[in-house]
C-alpha cells in the first residue's frame, strides 16, 4: 500500500491541511537569509505563528505554495 503524501500541519497531532507557510530562522544558529518552514492549518496558524513570534523567530507567513 502506497501512503500519498500530503502537506500536512506542523502543530503536534494535528493531521490537517498545511495551507500557510511560516517562514522563520534562529538568528543565534541561522544566518539571515536562511529560513526553516513551518506548515499551519488554519485552526493553528495562529499558535504556531505566536510561538515563533515570541522567540524572535518569526519571518514571514504566506499561504502555502506561494514561496518563491
Amino acid at each position: 500500500m502506497v501512503e500519498e503524501l500530503a502537506p500536512r500541519c506542523s502543530a503536534k497531532g494535528c493531521r490537517g491541511a498545511g495551507v500557510w507557510a511560516l517562514r522563520w530562522n534562529n538568528p543565534k544558529l541561522h544566518t539571515a537569509d536562511y529560513r526553516k518552514t513551518w506548515l499551519a492549518c488554519d485552526e493553528h496558524r495562529e499558535s504556531l505563528g505566536n510561538f515563533l513570534e515570541v522567540r524572535g523567530f518569526l519571518r514571514e507567513v504566506t499561504p502555502f505554495g506561494a514561496i518563491s
